[in-house]
């Protein structure tokens, strides 16, 4: 669909956003449905991209006209845009509890944040990382001595799981404990701080993908004792393409800078011999060559202001009102089937993935969103290990989405992933059981097909 076939319509759907502690973009955006008519569009999606703040965007629109160049001139908007551009990383410092000496690297996204740390890893560093990752903090580390621990299927396993790996290690190399905070899969928390206490004892460091946690619940570095916390601002209601690692300097300050380029030098010369001899910054900055998306920063760090003001205990109870809105209006519906890795009742964030028997999960989908619009997320998530193991398959089995009209587990190895947040009313989660329910009952009221491995409606 083009964005011309969506409308806005703040005044019908100005009401749906009053029970939302933050106020989102797209709140007022209506689409077609394929039985007729328009809705407002029920984004629930959140953790593949959560919708931007409003006053992310006005924070952003209102310094726009003073854009400028960052670190490079002696103008009053390159001032103004420097100023602003540390004061970001102050900002997001304090929004993650970072130590005096710690520093906070603005990467691209939370992938690009664990991939620079992965080449900052020490000669013969050893890595532990759970199968459950995302592929963002699963895959960066090929080049290192990778050992991956199977899914835990309790909080206490996970911890003891992490312990017998890292006591049967080299005792005198380096070591990184990689593990998320939130799964972006069943939405469940990590005993976060229970792994660091392990990786310390065992003279590992341990970094933490907040991805999935740092939108929906307070991350402290010092109170959950990690080395290096990395997250991303698209899932943290800020767009522009930005993400953070923070963490200790001291393995940042020693590897060759991430990327080769102005900013990242502060000295270069040419030697007799005619070579280029190349002095590195120890700061954030020699890991952050380029010309700096200062917007992205800034959107990040009005996007730490909104959460810190809005106040967490508030965005967590309303959050988990939301989780139990879906879970309880699902209850009596044997057919839907949640996915967890530590049963039912854990602790989670806003994200939870089901199946429904005799579906496809890209047909359900297709049918949320063109005949309720509503968006959700189906497939495997970029967690396929995890997935596949939630779903009891073999690793060999297809992941593609499939026809709709496939049976359950031929070519149709997915899942249904709905999540949300601060920006939710509660209209759209209460659409979404009406949905589930409806289309588990009647079935879809239209035709599907499969075009390019997706399922979309028939026309």
């Amino acid at each position: 669909m083009s964005v011309t076939t969506a409308t806005t319509a703040a005044a019908t759907t100005a009401d749906q956003s009053v029970c939302a502690p933050l106020p989102v973009l797209g709140r007022d955006v209506t689409v077609p449905l394929v039985t007729g008519g328009e809705v407002g569009y029920a984004a629930l999606d959140y953790a593949a991209s959560a919708p931007a703040l409003q006053r992310v965007w006005d924070d952003v629109a209102a310094y726009a006209p003073y854009y400028g160049s960052v670190h490079r001139g002696a103008g009053y908007l390159s001032q103004l845009s420097t100023d602003l551009f540390e004061n970001a990383r102050k900002t997001v410092a304090a929004f993650l509890g970072c130590r005096a000496d710690d520093q906070v690297i603005f990467t691209r996204s939370t992938t690009d944040s664990l991939n620079l740390l992965a080449r900052a890893l020490p000669a013969g560093c050893q890595v532990f990382v759970f199968e459950t990752e995302h592929h963002a903090s699963l895959l960066p580390w090929q080049d290192a001595r990778v050992t991956y621990l199977d899914a835990p299927r309790t909080p206490r396993q996970a911890v003891e799981t992490l312990e017998r790996a890292l006591a049967d290690r080299d005792p005198h190399g380096p070591a990184l404990v990689c593990v998320t905070g939130a799964s972006n899969v069943t939405g469940e928390l990590w005993p976060v701080r229970e792994l660091a206490a392990a990786a310390h004892a065992h003279g590992a460091r341990i970094v933490l993908d907040a991805a999935q946690l740092a939108p929906h619940h307070p991350v402290d570095l010092r109170d959950l004792d990690v080395d290096w916390v990395a997250f991303s601002g698209h899932k943290l209601y800020a767009p522009f393409g930005s993400g953070v690692l923070a963490g200790r300097a001291d393995w940042l300050r020693a590897a060759e800078p991430y990327l080769a380029g102005g900013g990242a030098s502060r000295k270069v010369t040419r030697r007799a011999d005619g070579a280029v001899e190349v002095e590195w910054h120890e700061s954030a900055a020699r890991h952050e060559a380029g010309s700096p998306n200062v917007i992205g920063a800034y959107s990040i760090a009005s996007a730490c202001r909104a959460l810190t003001e809005a106040g967490w205990d508030t965005l967590v109870a309303r959050e988990q009102h939301l989780v139990r809105t879906v879970r309880e209006g699902l209850a009596d519906v044997p057919e839907v089937r949640f996915l967890s890795l530590f049963g039912d009742d854990a602790p989670r964030v806003g994200v939870l993935s089901f199946v429904v028997e005799g579906w496809n999960s890209s047909h359900f989908a297709a049918a949320l969103s063109a005949e309720y619009g509503i968006g959700v997320r189906d497939g495997l998530f970029c967690a396929h290990p995890l997935v596949r193991t939630l779903l009891g398959s073999d690793p060999q089995t297809q992941g593609e989405c499939g026809a709709p009209e496939a049976a359950p587990g031929e070519k149709s190895l997915n899942a249904i992933r709905v999540s949300f947040g601060a920006g939710t009313p509660d209209e759209h989660v209460e659409r979404f059981v009406t949905a589930v329910r409806e289309l588990v009952a009647q079935g879809a009221k239209w035709r599907y097909r499969t075009e390019d491995g997706r399922c979309v409606p028939a026309v």
